[in-house]
C-alpha cells in the first residue's frame, strides 16, 4: 500500500453514512475514516443492526480508522480503565468491521499535575491494551494532540510501548503548532507513524482559523513530500472538523477541494 486518501465524516455532519460514503468515493477518496455516524460520534457499540447498517453502506470502499475520543492521562484510575474498557470495544468493533486501527488521545495534563505523570498514565494504559489490540489484529494509533501535540512527547510514550500495534498519528496542525517543522516529526516519529491527519489553518489573534487546504498556512505539501521521500505508506485521511466548527465551509466545497488538492500534491511529490 502506498500513501491512501480518505475523508472523515467528522467533514460531514449532515449527511448520512450512506450519503458520505456515495460523495467521498466519487471525489475519488481511497476511503473513510469513521468519526461520526449521522452526525453523532459513532458508538463502540452500535449493535448488530448498526454494524450491518455500516457494512451495507460500506460495501467495497474501506473504512481506514475508527477514530475514538478515548484518553489516558486522566488521574484517577476507574476513569482510565474505564477508556481501556471503552478502548476495547472499539478494537472488536474495528475488527468486525475491518478497520485497521483506532484512533486515541493521550488526553490533557490535569492541573497541578506532576511533571511527566500523565505521560505515565498514558503509557501504562497503551501498554495494557497492546494484548488487545494484537489479538483483534487492529492497531492502537496515538495523536499528535492535546498535552503530547508536539511529536517529541508522543515519541517519549511509544518509546516504552514496544508493541507493534501500538503507533502514532501524525496530525499536521498540532507537531507545527509546538514548533517542529515536518521533516524534524518525520524524524522522531516516522518509524511508528500510522495513519496521518491534514487540515489547514492560519494565525488568527491567539488561536487559529481553520481554512480549505492552501488558505492556511500549515505545511501540508512539506509533510506529504517528506512521506514520499521517506516511503511512508499508509492513509492520509482529511479531517475538517465541521462537526465543531460549522461556520467552516459545507462538505459539497471541502470533500471536492481537498481531494483535488490533495491528488496534486501527491502527484508533485513524486507519490
Amino acid at each position: 500500500m502506498t500513501i491512501r486518501l480518505a475523508y472523515s465524516t467528522l467533514g460531514c455532519p449532515g449527511w448520512t453514512l450512506e450519503h458520505a460514503a456515495e460523495q467521498v468515493r466519487r471525489a475519488g477518496y481511497d476511503g473513510l475514516s469513521l468519526r461520526l455516524l449521522d452526525s453523532e460520534i459513532v458508538l463502540s457499540s452500535p449493535g448488530r443492526s448498526g454494524i450491518a447498517r455500516i457494512r451495507r453502506a460500506m460495501a467495497g470502499f474501506p473504512i481506514c480508522s475508527i477514530d475514538t475520543s478515548c484518553s489516558f492521562a486522566h488521574p484517577d484510575a476507574d476513569a482510565r480503565a474505564l477508556a481501556r474498557a471503552e478502548a476495547v470495544r472499539y478494537l472488536a468493533l474495528a475488527q468486525e468491521l475491518e478497520a485497521p486501527l483506532i484512533r486515541v488521545f493521550g488526553g490533557r495534563t490535569p492541573e497541578g499535575d506532576p511533571p511527566g505523570a500523565a505521560r505515565e498514565r498514558v503509557v501504562e494504559s497503551l501498554n495494557l491494551l497492546a494484548p488487545a489490540a494484537e489479538r483483534a489484529g487492529v492497531r492502537i494509533a496515538l495523536e499528535t494532540h492535546d498535552s503530547l501535540s508536539a511529536s517529541r512527547d508522543v515519541a517519549a510514550v511509544l518509546e516504552r510501548v514496544p508493541s507493534p500495534a501500538i503507533g502514532a498519528l501524525w496530525d499536521v496542525h498540532h507537531p507545527i503548532r509546538s514548533g517542529e517543522t515536518p521533516a524534524q516529526t518525520y524524524d522522531l516519529i516516522g518509524s511508528r507513524v500510522i495513519a496521518t491527519h491534514i487540515k489547514d489553518a492560519r494565525r488568527e489573534g491567539d488561536g487559529w482559523k481553520l481554512v480549505l487546504m492552501g488558505q492556511g498556512e500549515l505545511p501540508i505539501e512539506a509533510m506529504i513530500r517528506e512521506l514520499v521521500r521517506r516511503a511512508w505508506s499508509g492513509w492520509l485521511a482529511v479531517e475538517w472538523e465541521k462537526k465543531w466548527h460549522p461556520e467552516i465551509e459545507d462538505p459539497e466545497v471541502a470533500v471536492p477541494w481537498h481531494a483535488t488538492r490533495l491528488h496534486d500534491a501527491l502527484r508533485a511529490a513524486g507519490g
